[in-house]
């Protein structure tokens, strides 16, 4: 790491809880690049202000994470007008066409609740085009400035519950995490030689827009959601220890905040 003020770069940061890690992740002294979809530029704005009003540096860069110029762009973007890119935290965001055509969308990627029965084809490819795609796309980018820079760095994917266990209605989000996952353990492996970590955090239900979708899609489909609800900043504070130095030792693990929900 350099001695001046790391970088980060947040994506899905509009709202929820990658909003809540941006905020944190300024609190702990590092400069903020903010990403979702273009739709969400004005709430971007108002981010890049909250962070600003902290002390930090911080700028808007909006766009869609499943293609693969607009990942390359972005990150071309933060490290010319920040200096460098030192923390990336993952989150897909899809484009508000491809959000529109799904039964159901939060803004942790795309998920989808349907039995696989009743799932079109076209939609699981959306799922994993955004989800693991999207992830595998600012995973490579990010990768590729952090070598260039040789300062080493952090990355953090998203995974979630979803992706340590099967839920009934959730096979193609379930099966985007657990690719999550894997490529989380590949990086890792392929990184350590350049003191870059790889991890993911794989949170249970919490308390945001999400939730409340996941609740009512659960309910449409006929399956229970009887599991704990948690607050956004539970997973901040673990992607703020996870982008500090001392997290050095701690790679290629998939960290799970559920309230008990799932045993490792």
């Amino acid at each position: 790491m350099s001695g001046s003020a790391r970088v980060a770069f947040v994506s899905g940061a509009a709202q929820g809880i990658g909003l809540v890690i941006a905020l944190r992740l300024a609190d702990d002294g590092l400069d903020v690049a903010v990403n979702d979809i273009a739709s969400k530029k004005g709430q971007l704005e108002e981010v890049v202000s909250q962070i600003k009003s902290k002390g930090r540096r911080a700028i808007a860069v909006p766009g869609d994470v499943s293609v693969e110029g607009e990942v390359r762009d972005i990150i071309d973007k933060v490290v010319a007008d920040l200096g460098g890119l030192d923390v990336v935290r993952i989150l897909c965001c899809a484009s508000s066409a491809a959000c529109s055509q799904l039964k159901l969308v939060a803004n942790a990627g795309l998920l989808l609740v349907a039995p696989v029965q009743d799932m079109d084809a076209e939609e699981w490819d959306r799922v994993m085009a955004v989800n693991i795609r999207g992830t595998m796309l600012q995973y490579k980018y990010a990768t590729k400035q952090m070598i260039k820079q040789g300062r080493g760095g952090r990355i953090l994917g998203a995974s979630s519950v979803a992706g340590k266990r099967g839920w009934g209605g959730l096979s193609a989000y379930s099966a985007s995490k657990f690719a999550v996952r894997g490529l989380t353990q590949c990086l890792s492996l392929e990184l350590s030689k350049h003191n870059i970590t790889v991890n993911c955090y794989a949170p249970g239900i919490v308390m945001t827009q999400m939730a409340q979708d996941l609740g009512a899609g659960l309910a449409r489909v006929g399956m229970p959601a009887e599991i704990p609800v948690g607050e956004p900043e539970s997973v901040a504070s673990i992607v703020s220890y996870l982008a500090k130095p001392e997290a050095s030792f701690v790679t290629g693990q998939s960290i799970s905040p559920n309230g008990g929900a799932v045993f490792d």
